[in-house]
């Protein structure tokens, strides 16, 4: 019989202490010491393995509102993470198991059990339920298939190609049968990956030359989709290049996200009339209905190694913050994931 895990005396957990102005620093935030407790009646204690950084997470360090409430100042800040549950007070839930939860950025995260769900180490490795078969994939997969409306035979233009969403978008319309798939990236690294490794068609680095110039030699012929992870120039791009009854999905502005003035829109939102463009945004919420179907498929996909789900990993909680702003930087391909060590 396995020996039932100690309760620590305190967790390390990431408090926001002022709100960024611009670009994020060190000082916007505190790694503090808190005192760890049994868990209440329907609670868990779960020990954090691993834990999520993303993109929205710089949303909600400003003090606005949004469809999601903003970190509290002086409180620990939350997010995806799976751990293990090292104390139980909830029916249904058993020392040992792995959860899936909302409480990240702490090496303990006292859970209400509702808010927790099992998944299956067996199954996949336990990071996988943050990236490819969790947030990341179903927004990939629902802003493709079901807001994008994609079919096959479509060209699809994606931004912010070699992150979270953005590697798995392309991948999964190369699976579904899309004629051509074009990403962009910032790094000429990353573009070799996009084609070698992920199977794109062809991909630039948006760093070498303006995004419209470069996407109309990627795709003469135009688009059909784009799934915007970037914003700015990137969709302003994908507009001139989209055909007639194209579709994009808008997810993410990543290039606008720690300005501190407005951005400008984009100059040419007038094609969208004469083209009947249709232009959608997504938050995953809204397609939980999607999820028996994307996980058959994507773990299938997985197995058959027709999918490939690339993951940045950074050790140590201390190391969130960092690994948070290297992945604003774009230094992550794939998935960023902090692991909890010890």
């Amino acid at each position: 019989m396995s020996e039932t895990p100690a309760i620590p005396a305190v967790s390390r957990e990431w408090h926001l202490v002022r709100r960024p102005q611009g670009w994020p620093v060190a000082e916007d935030f505190a790694l503090r010491e808190v005192a760890v407790a049994a868990p209440a009646p329907g609670r868990i204690l779960v020990r954090n393995l691993h834990m999520s950084v993303d993109p929205y997470m710089r949303g909600r360090m400003n003090d606005v509102k949004s469809y999601i409430p903003p970190f509290q100042l002086d409180r620990p800040m939350d997010g995806g993470a799976v751990g293990e549950v090292v104390a139980s007070a909830a029916e249904g839930f058993e020392v040992g198991d792995h959860v899936l939860h909302g409480l990240g950025w702490r090496e303990y995260a006292d859970v209400e059990a509702a808010h927790a769900t099992k998944v299956d180490a067996s199954l996949a490795p336990l990071s996988a339920y943050l990236g490819v078969l969790g947030m990341p994939g179903m927004t990939a997969y629902a802003g493709l298939f079901e807001v994008a409306s994609f079919k096959e035979g479509d060209a699809v233009f994606v931004s912010g190609a070699a992150g979270a969403v953005g590697s798995l978008v392309g991948q999964f319309a190369k699976i579904k049968g899309a004629s051509r798939v074009i990403g962009s990236a910032g790094s000429d690294e990353k573009v070799v990956l996009l084609t070698e490794k992920y199977g794109f068609d062809a991909a630039f680095n948006y760093k070498n030359g303006p995004v419209a110039e470069q996407l109309k030699d990627a795709a003469p012929e135009g688009i059909d989709v784009y799934f915007d992870n970037v914003g700015g120039d990137h969709l302003e791009a994908a507009i001139s290049s989209l055909k007639v009854h194209g579709r994009a999905t808008l997810c993410g502005a990543i290039a606008q996200y720690n300005d501190t003035e407005p951005a400008p829109g984009p100059r040419n939102l007038v094609q969208v009339i004469g083209k009947r463009l249709r232009l959608q945004g997504i938050l995953v919420g809204d397609h939980a209905a999607l999820q028996p179907q994307f996980v058959k498929d994507v773990s299938g996909w997985l197995r058959s190694g027709e999918l490939v789900a690339d993951e940045t990993v950074v050790e140590g909680v201390e190391n969130a913050t960092e690994a948070f702003l290297g992945m604003l930087r774009g230094e992550n391909t794939g998935k960023m994931i902090v692991s909890f060590t010890g």
